[in-house]
């Protein structure tokens, strides 16, 4: 009795050992991805009320490439529309801003699965280098927006004589 309570003690301090470890590397490799969504009053019908444990924050996951003479960023955006979404570029920072808007048809009901955040968003993307914002380019395929963002020359470093 006493031998299949540590075994069992050992059982479940492996799996909250693997649980802990899968949180971390899920946090460490798209902490920047998770996206808070704001929802607004527009989004939903006058006398309808939001569900309990309506998400609001969702993965918006993305890469960035160095490719020699410039910087591609590709960011998912399922269920939002190309014409939903801004592109600004500050400083070394790509932001994209937009709303993801609620299907209509689907308002109401009950749900058994709600994992989809619907509303306002911004992701902040860091870039490893300032890039020339007046000729990057985005296009919009199958809910990614890539945008390819030239680079700026790097400049030499000036040496100032003190008078």
């Amino acid at each position: 009795m006493i031998q299949s309570i540590r075994q069992i003690g050992k059982a479940l301090s492996r799996t909250w050992e693997n649980l802990t470890e899968g949180w971390r590397e899920l946090l460490a490799r798209s902490g920047n991805a998770l996206t808070h969504f704001t929802r607004h009053n527009s989004d939903r019908h006058e006398t309808e009320t939001p569900a309990p444990g309506y998400p609001s924050w969702s993965l918006l996951a993305g890469e960035v490439v160095d490719k020699g003479n410039e910087i591609v960023a590709r960011i998912e955006l399922p269920g939002i529309g190309k014409e939903d979404c801004e592109i600004i570029i500050d400083g070394n920072m790509l932001r994209i801003r937009g709303e993801k808007r609620a299907d209509r048809e689907f308002i109401g009901g009950a749900y058994y699965v709600m994992e989809r955040a619907y509303g306002s968003f911004e992701r902040a993307v860091p870039l490893p280098r300032y890039v020339d914002s007046s000729k990057a380019e985005a296009s919009f395929h199958n809910g990614v927006l890539t945008v390819h963002l030239p680079k700026l020359p790097e400049s030499e470093p000036q040496r100032i004589t003190v008078h």
